[in-house]
C-alpha cells in the first residue's frame, strides 16, 4: 500500500485499509517476529530468558504493564523499545488533538469533521516514532497535566460557555491516544492522581472539571517503579495495581560478561579514545567487578541498588583518566593502567547510597575498599589462588615475585608520569613477572600483559604478600617487611 498517495477518508476506506487496537498492533507484530527467529529488544542484554519471555506475553495477552525494578536496570529502555513492535505508518484525522482514527473517530472535532467532509475528510500519516509519550511522576503532577482541564482562552477566543465540551484542554494521556504511554515511578504519583487513572484503564472514560466524556482512548499503558519507592516516598494504591494487567520483576546483570557488553554498547567512547587508548579485557572485567562487590558490599544499600550507570560512567572517567596521562607524558599511544582506576573513584561515590557503616568509613574510602576486593575477587580466576596455597615451608608459583621484592636494593616505584616506555621498562625489572606469566597464562595478549603484571602486584597486596604505599606521585611497592625496616 502506497500511503504517499492515500491523502482521503476515501481514498483510505478504497485502499482496503483496516484499523486496529495498538494492543492488537503489538500482539501481531510481535507473533510475526517471534515467527521469524527475531529480537524486539535489541540491545537489552541479560533479560534474554528471564525479562524479556514475561514481557512477551504480557503484550501478547493484551495487558498494561508495569515494570519493577531498582534504578538502571533498562525499565524505561524496554518501554521505548516496545515502539518497534507498532505498525509503521496509521492514518490520523488531519487537524485532531488526540490522534483519532480515521475509521473510528471518538473526540467531537473528528465526528464533525467526517459528517461535514465525509469521503474528503484529509488524513495525515503518523509514523510508529512519533507514538511515544512519557512523563516522569513527580508531586507537582496535576490531573490538568494527565488527563486535562477547562481552557478559560479557548473559552473566550471561541465564545462559548465553560458548560461547552469544546473548552476543554486535553492533558497528556488524551493526547497520547494511540500510542505507547509510560509513567516512570509511578510510586511517586500522587494517590488523587492515581484513582483518575482507574476509568482510563478500565472504562475509557475520563472526567474533566464535572464534563464525563466517553472517550474509549486507544492506549498501551507501561509503568515503571523502584521498590524503594514503596517505602521511601509512596505506593501504587491497590486498585490501580488491580487494574494492571502484568507486573514484571527486573534484575541487574548476572554475570562479568553480560555487564560488560552492556557496558560497552553504552559509554562514550570518542574516535581519539578508541585509536590511541587500548583497554586490556582484565581491566573491562575488573571494572565490573567492582560494580559487583558495591552490589554486595555492607557499607552501601542494597534496597537503593547499584545502576548500571555506574559502571558504564566509570568505564568512560577510566578512558578520561588514561587520555589525561598521555597527554601529559606525550604519549601517541597508552594503555590502561592499574592506577588509573583510582579516576573511577568520582563516579563509584556519585552513585552509590551509604548505609551508617559507610558514612563513617567515608565515600572515597568505600569506593577504594571496592577496587582492592575486586581485584583480590577476580585474581583466582586467572592465577592460582593464594590461600590454598598457603601451608607452612610450602613453596608457591608467587614465591619468586616476592623474593625479588626482598632483595631488591632499590625502591619498585610506578609513577603517574611514567611513559609509556617508562611504564613497560619499570615492569620488565620485575624478571619473575614473566616466567610466572608464561607458566600460567601462556594465550595472555602480548600487548596486556603488562597490565596483568601490575594487577598481579596489586593482588599480591591485597593477599599480603607485598605491601603498597599510595603517594602523590605515584604507586610504591615492597616486600612486606619492607615498611618496618625501613621505619614507616
Amino acid at each position: 500500500m502506497n500511503i504517499s498517495k492515500i491523502k482521503t477518508l476515501g481514498e483510505l476506506v478504497k485502499s482496503g485499509y483496516k484499523s486496529k487496537s495498538i494492543k492488537d498492533e503489538l500482539r501481531e507484530n510481535l507473533i510475526s517476529k517471534i515467527m521469524n527467529k527475531e529480537s524486539a529488544f535489541v540491545g537489552v542484554h541479560g533479560y534474554e530468558n528471564t525479562v524479556i519471555p514475561e514481557l512477551e506475553r504480557a503484550i501478547l495477552s493484551k495487558h498494561n504493564i508495569n515494570l519493577l525494578g531498582l534504578r538502571g536496570q533498562a525499565k524505561t529502555r524496554l518501554a521505548r523499545l516496545m515502539v518497534n513492535l507498532l505498525d509503521e505508518y496509521i492514518p490520523v484525522v488531519e487537524g485532531s488533538e488526540i490522534n483519532d482514527d480515521p475509521q473510528n473517530p471518538i473526540s467531537r472535532y473528528a465526528i464533525e469533521t467526517i459528517e461535514e467532509k465525509g469521503d474528503g475528510t484529509p488524513i495525515y500519516w503518523m509514523h510508529r516514532d512519533d507514538r511515544f509519550a512519557e512523563k516522569l511522576a513527580t508531586p507537582d503532577v496535576t490531573v490538568a497535566d494527565i488527563i486535562g482541564d477547562v481552557d478559560p482562552i479557548k473559552a473566550a477566543n471561541l465564545k462559548l460557555s465553560y458548560a461547552d465540551d469544546r473548552v476543554i484542554h486535553y492533558g497528556m494521556i488524551p493526547r497520547a491516544n494511540r500510542c505507547i504511554f509510560v509513567i516512570n515511578e509511578l510510586p511517586d504519583l500522587q494517590a488523587r492522581i492515581q484513582v483518575a487513572l482507574f476509568n482510563i484503564l478500565q472504562e475509557g472514560d475520563i472526567q474533566i472539571r464535572g464534563f464525563k466524556l466517553r472517550l474509549a482512548l486507544d492506549m498501551q499503558f507501561v509503568f515503571t517503579a523502584n521498590p524503594e519507592d514503596y517505602t521511601n516516598r509512596g505506593s501504587i494504591v491497590t486498585p490501580l495495581k488491580d487494574r494492571i494487567g502484568s507486573q514484571i520483576l527486573t534484575h541487574y546483570p548476572e554475570d562479568i560478561e553480560t555487564a560488560k557488553r552492556i557496558t560497552q554498547q553504552e559509554a562514550n567512547r570518542t574516535t581519539s579514545q578508541q585509536e590511541f587508548i587500548q583497554v586490556p579485557e582484565l581491566a573491562k572485567d575488573l571494572l565490573e567487578q567492582i560494580v559487583f562487590e558495591a552490589r554486595e558490599s555492607e557499607y552501601i544499600d542494597d534496597k537503593s541498588g547499584v545502576s548500571a550507570r555506574l559502571s558504564i560512567t566509570a568505564f568512560e572517567n577510566l578512558l578520561s583518566t588514561a587520555e589525561r596521562r598521555a597527554l601529559l607524558s606525550g604519549d601517541e599511544k597508552t594503555m590502561i593502567r592499574l592506577s588509573d582506576f583510582d579516576g573511577i573513584i568520582p563516579a563509584i561515590t556519585g552513585k552509590v547510597e551509604l548505609v551508617y557503616e559507610g558514612e563513617q568509613e567515608g565515600a572515597q574510602v568505600v569506593a577504594e575498599t571496592l577496587i582492592k576486593n575486586a581485584v583480590k575477587k577476580l585474581f583466582p580466576t586467572y592465577f592460582p589462588e593464594i590461600k590454598k596455597l598457603e601451608k607452612q615451608d610450602a613453596e608457591t608459583p608467587y614465591d619468586d615475585i616476592i623474593s625479588w621484592f626482598f632483595n631488591a636494593n632499590d625502591d619498585f616505584e610506578l609513577l603517574d608520569e611514567f611513559t609509556e616506555s617508562q611504564y613497560k621498562n619499570e615492569l620488565d625489572k620485575v624478571t619473575p613477572l614473566d616466567d610466572f606469566l608464561v607458566k600460567h597464562q601462556p594465550k595472555m595478549n602480548t600487548d596486556d600483559a603488562y597490565f596483568v603484571k601490575e594487577f598481579i602486584l596489586w593482588a599480591l597486596v591485597e593477599f599480603k604478600k607485598l605491601s603498597k604505599h599510595r603517594f602523590a606521585e605515584g604507586t610504591q611497592f615492597k616486600d612486606p617487611y619492607g615498611n618496618f625496616i625501613s621505619g614507616l
